[in-house]
């Protein structure tokens, strides 16, 4: 399986560090004024557990997830994009790795690892 720099070109590694709350988890984000896009890199790492949050439409670049939304379970594979609109209950099963690119409508969806700190 790739790695994050071979999947994402030297622009995108460039990005500031996603502060992501789950071990398995890397990310680095395109911040905008109103919301942020995030590459992220996910480990087989099992069940994110169910949560909500603004609205987020993403799309799988290589690997393969479940993601559950609004209680409807699907496998999403390399190519396949989602929506979640904002406030409906979702979680997501890796079992194996899995790079996405995740839009989020929160601006502050997750803090850069530089002011974290």
């Amino acid at each position: 399986m790739p790695d994050f720099i071979s999947i994402y070109s030297e622009i995108i590694n460039k990005l500031p560090e996603a502060d992501i709350p789950f071990n398995g988890v890397s990310g680095k984000i395109l911040q905008g004024e109103n919301s942020q896009l995030v590459f992220m890199e996910i480990e087989p790492i099992g069940e994110v557990p169910p949560h909500s949050h603004g609205a987020q439409w993403g799309v799988v670049i290589e690997g393969e997830m479940d993601l559950t939304i609004a209680g409807e379970t699907k496998t999403y594979k390399k190519g396949d994009h989602y929506f979640i609109p904002a406030g409906v209950v979702h979680s997501a099963t890796f079992n194996s790795k899995v790079f996405v690119m995740d839009y989020f409508e929160d601006k502050n969806r997750y803090n850069s690892k530089e002011f974290a700190r």
